[in-house]
């Protein structure tokens, strides 16, 4: 199929990739010039493993191509996905501007028979305001009697393995009240089935619906263990044990079950406030999913209360190193990501930072940029622990995983490890000398 993509985000650049590698002839439209510029140089805008040598493989194959114009795009297409951001307003609620500026573009541009769909993370009702826009668009060019449909067809990638989420993905909900296009869906799709993953096919808002449902429950397990760290911490239990206890038990499985400092990301947290506000404006409230919110955001704070603990809440003159920028690995995204509350934290208490992340680095010094006189990134995991006076570990990088304790012990002013993602195990801290602090595991070493 001939299929044109606009937004050149995550989703957006995954979404276009993977359907031209499937021998799909895809355009990828972004109003961004620059960041167009870049990708038609073999620069991409993000990182996700994988997806550079793809797009590479389809540009230079001819199956993918990038442009600023929607005509360029639209001209031989069959579907049309519309892939653009839809960040959180103040009140919560999802900012679907981007949505309907697309909405209006394609109205305004297609020429033929055009599947719309919505890719984007919209609430419930989208979907009827983008086909009353292009329904607008229409009349407005004397075209009102082209014909189109409007699909939601949520993603549900995980940051730092979408391609593989893509390819191999669990299920696929497919939004639509017509036959005809339930069934063009439907052959887009299949090369991504072979393996019986279901094609789930449901009327339009249970599918805006679900995407939101999907990611709730998931912060929910997320909020509900930390919550239960923390019980473990004040009474002397063990969250791994815990875990295994529950994790081992048939309906509810071992996913999604790890303490630690909190989510981020761009999906959970935003969802989460969305399904509260579409919730209120609807008069349900939606008690559950705030718990969830309110537990994540007090769960970033949980380090920095231990080093209070521990240092005092005057922390002039202090050095602390951070592992991990990123909101979680294999990944540069630094939306929400806990490490950021952390290091605010810290530094307005009188800290300094020496901070290394793999891949987050450039994006932490944008999002921290109020900070940056107190903030010193470093070019390697060692490096960032020299003279500190604790090692934070924030997010689980693999290269975290089994450090030299040896030398990290020689390098540091003083051998504190805070380690809020339970990387390491406390028997063998103690052996090494290090006071270790972890999350719902009774770490602290004397």
């Amino acid at each position: 199929m001939n299929i044109c993509v606009i937004g050149t985000g995550y989703v957006g650049l995954v979404t276009g990739t993977c359907f031209a590698e499937m021998g799909n002839k895809v355009w990828c439209v972004d109003v961004d010039t620059e960041k167009i510029a870049r990708l038609k140089s073999g620069i991409l805008p993000i990182y996700e493993p994988g997806l550079k040598e793809l797009v590479m493989k389809n540009v230079a194959e001819k199956r993918l191509a990038f442009s600023t114009q929607l005509e360029e795009g639209l001209k031989d297409a069959v579907v049309c996905f519309i892939a653009v951001g839809t960040p959180p307003g103040e009140d919560g609620s999802a900012d679907v501007s981007y949505v309907l500026d697309a909405a209006s573009n394609i109205g305004a541009t297609m020429n033929k028979y055009l599947i719309v769909v919505n890719k984007s993370t919209v609430p419930v009702g989208t979907a009827d305001k983008v086909k009353n826009i292009i329904k607008q668009q229409l009349t407005v060019r004397a075209q009102a009697d082209l014909e189109f449909d409007v699909v939601s067809n949520p993603e549900f990638l995980k940051e730092g393995a979408a391609v593989a989420d893509f390819m191999r993905p669990d299920r696929v909900v497919i939004g639509t009240d017509n036959v005809r296009t339930a069934e063009l869906m439907k052959q887009l799709y299949e090369p991504f089935s072979r393996n019986q993953q279901p094609i789930l096919i449901m009327d339009i808002k249970s599918a805006e619906i679900t995407k939101y449902a999907a990611n709730a429950m998931l912060a929910t397990r997320i909020s509900f263990m930390n919550e239960i760290a923390r019980l473990c911490d004040k009474v002397g239990g063990d969250i791994a044990n815990v875990r295994l206890g529950i994790g081992s038990d048939s309906r509810i499985g071992m996913q999604f079950l790890y303490a630690g400092s909190g989510y981020g990301g761009s999906c959970f947290p935003k969802d989460v406030k969305e399904l509260v506000s579409t919730g209120c404006k609807n008069g349900i409230a939606m008690d559950v999913v705030s718990a969830v919110e309110a537990v994540n955001e007090r769960q970033k704070y949980y380090l920095v209360d231990m080093v209070k603990k521990r240092f005092g809440e005057a922390l002039n003159g202090r050095r602390f190193a951070i592992w991990g920028l990123a909101f979680k690995p294999q990944t540069d995204d630094m939306r929400e990501a806990p490490s950021i509350t952390i290091i605010k934290s810290l530094i307005d208490m009188g800290a300094t930072i020496q901070a290394y992340d793999p891949e987050a680095i450039e994006q932490a010094k944008t999002v921290l940029g109020d900070y940056a006189a107190s903030i010193t990134y470093s070019k390697d995991m060692l490096e960032a622990i020299y003279n500190a006076d604790a090692l934070l570990v924030v997010t689980e990088w693999r290269q975290f995983r089994q450090p030299d304790f040896v030398e990290i012990k020689s390098k540091m002013n003083q051998p504190v490890i805070f380690d809020g993602r339970n990387q390491y195990r406390a028997e063998q801290m103690a052996r090494l000398g290090f006071e270790y602090y972890c999350i719902g595991r009774s770490c602290y070493v004397q």
